[in-house]
């Protein structure tokens, strides 16, 4: 009888045991998975199967079909893709708008700029400035097409200004004379001599220069952070990387736990081994930020460029009042250098500087200052402006976020509502093999570090090409930004001569030539101004144009005072 009881005892206990096996290998939990995942399967098993034809996943007893492993290796690539995508969006939309702002501002303040001056002298003058102004039409045309990334030497550009400036006063103010081309030309050697407009020139060249440095360099630098961050979050994984994904993301479906989500720090071996060479990016992007960082303080001090660019026809008009005032010194000095020009006769000196010029030479009365559509343009320029300094704050902010973004990504992607468990469950994730406590130790960042990952295998003898490429722009354009910040000009090819249509500002993104000092300046290709000015004996071209000489001193001054 007593022999009978333990039988049936052991049997009740079998039974048991076999009901519970049954009921750990049902892959019913794991079929639900799949559905709600999106997969579209042939066949899941019902139970579990043996698991010898797994190439990834744990073998053994599995709810895993071979074609069930492959689709997961396919979907691992693309979650992965997705993520880094979804984690870097915000840094690129950051500088893709940034950069569309402040490229877009740089040019509507050039244009409106011009647009006021221009506005103000046509209804002013009338037809002595639409005969005179492509002396300043230039002048503009040589600033947009320098900030818009063309060869432009700024210090000669300036320099060569100044001289057709000088070239048409000197006519101007000794119409009594035959001026020719030759004669110009003389007087072109002896300009740093006589400096006829004073110190304003050498002034405003420093000013000038400073302001479109740091602004075209400051767009050029959001240029290239939108493009190597954009660049960059295209990931290509490696075969091994995404076997170790697969292993990670969704070999706890074969193991019939599909709701078991990865231990952190197995997450961040995983991510750091496949995110090696990004991580390898980071020392160099911090260099860049820092940089960037820099120039955008010139954007906010004294050189920033609205503060050049308000004022530049009173500064340019203060020249102008200079020449005139030395005109009889900086005459006597130039026929003595380039000899007596010959009389130009009866007819023309009668319309000489004292029936032409000194007759406007006097201040404006109240009621005959010019109120124009310019006044209106400035003072938008100026809320324009205002907008601009919240962006440069609000631009600097969202650079300091942006430090250490590629070597952080691991751990931005390692966190539960993403991935993985979180911290509070260790002994309740995912560790490659079963659910348990994850042991091995966290890999440090960068390609290098990786020789010992326990989950991913890196070849760390073969860096990632394009990422070096990336460094290597991001190198370049630091370089730029510290030059720039010490009023340094870096020169590069003309993208317009390139008929590329790269975009205002966007200069180089990948390497760009070296940068000049002073010993190569001489080397620097120059763009020579037309002087294709009126130059001829007709005294009708000449009189309103020693009006107009006159008439841009007063406006400006008088506009001088109705700014301050």
């Amino acid at each position: 009888m007593l022999r009978l009881e333990t039988i049936l005892c052991t049997f009740s206990v079998l039974s048991v045991a076999a009901r519970a096996d049954f009921k750990a290998r049902n892959c019913s939990e794991v079929r639900e998975a799949c559905v709600g995942k999106g997969f579209s399967f042939t066949q899941v098993p019902h139970l579990e199967i043996p698991g010898e034809h797994l190439r990834i996943c744990p073998q053994g007893n599995t709810c895993c079909t071979l074609e069930m492993e492959d689709k997961f290796g396919q979907q691992s690539k693309q979650d992965f893709e997705n993520l880094v995508d979804e984690m870097s969006h915000e840094l690129r939309t950051t500088f893709v708008s940034r950069h569309k702002r402040f490229d877009e501002f740089f040019l509507e303040l050039l244009e409106n700029t011009e647009r006021s001056l221009n506005e103000m002298f046509m209804r002013t003058y009338g037809k002595p400035y639409m005969q005179n102004s492509e002396v300043f039409e230039n002048l503009f045309a040589e600033l947009k097409r320098y900030y818009t990334g063309g060869n432009v030497n700024l210090e000669e550009m300036l320099n060569d200004f100044w001289s057709r400036l000088l070239e048409r006063m000197f006519t101007l103010l000794n119409s009594q004379y035959v001026i020719t081309e030759d004669y110009l030309e003389c007087i072109s050697k002896y300009t740093d001599q006589l400096k006829p407009f004073g110190d304003v020139p050498r002034k405003l060249k420093a000013q000038v220069t400073r302001a479109f440095i740091a602004a075209r360099t400051f767009v050029q630098g959001l240029s290239v952070g939108r493009e190597v961050a954009q660049r960059v979050s295209k990931v290509s994984s490696t075969p091994a990387c995404i076997r170790a994904l697969t292993k990670m993301l969704y070999c706890t479906f074969c193991r019939g736990m599909p709701a078991v989500k990865p231990c952190k720090n197995y997450c961040l071996n995983v991510m750091k081994g496949c995110l090696a060479n990004q991580a390898d990016l980071d020392p160099e992007w911090n260099q860049y930020i820092d940089a960037m960082l820099l120039v955008a303080q010139r954007l906010e001090g004294p050189f920033n460029i609205e503060s050049v660019m308000e004022p530049i026809d009173v500064k340019i008009s203060e020249a102008i009042m200079n020449m005139q005032d030395n005109s009889a010194q900086v005459s006597y000095r130039v026929f003595q250098g380039c000899g007596q020009p010959k009389p130009a006769g009866i007819t023309r000196s009668a319309r000489g500087v004292s029936d032409v010029f000194n007759a406007r030479f006097r201040p404006y009365s109240p009621e005959e200052r010019p109120t124009t559509a310019a006044g209106t343009s400035l003072d938008r320029l100026r809320i324009v402006w205002s907008t601009m300094q919240h962006s440069v704050v609000d631009i600097k902010e969202k650079l300091k976020l942006s430090k250490k973004f590629w070597s952080n990504l691991p751990e931005a992607m390692c966190v539960e509502d993403r991935v993985t468990a979180g911290n509070a469950s260790d002994e309740d994730c995912w560790n490659g093999h079963t659910k348990g406590r994850y042991f091995p130790e966290v890999q440090k960042d960068g390609l290098t570090n990786q020789v010992n990952n326990p989950e991913v295998s890196v070849d760390i003898t073969r860096p990632d090409t394009f990422i070096r490429q990336q460094i290597m722009a991001l190198r370049v354009m630091t370089n730029k930004l510290k030059n720039a910040y010490n009023g340094n000009d870096i020169y590069f090819q003309d993208s317009s001569d390139e008929g590329s249509g790269s975009g205002s500002g966007s200069g180089c993104t990948e390497v760009c030539p070296t940068y000049m000092d002073g010993a190569d300046a001489t080397e620097i290709p120059v763009v020579k101004a037309d002087r294709s000015g009126p130059v001829g004996d007709s005294a009708s071209l000449y009189a309103p144009s020693v009006a107009l000489s006159a008439m841009l001193a007063l406006s400006a001054l008088a506009l001088h005072r109705q700014w301050r």
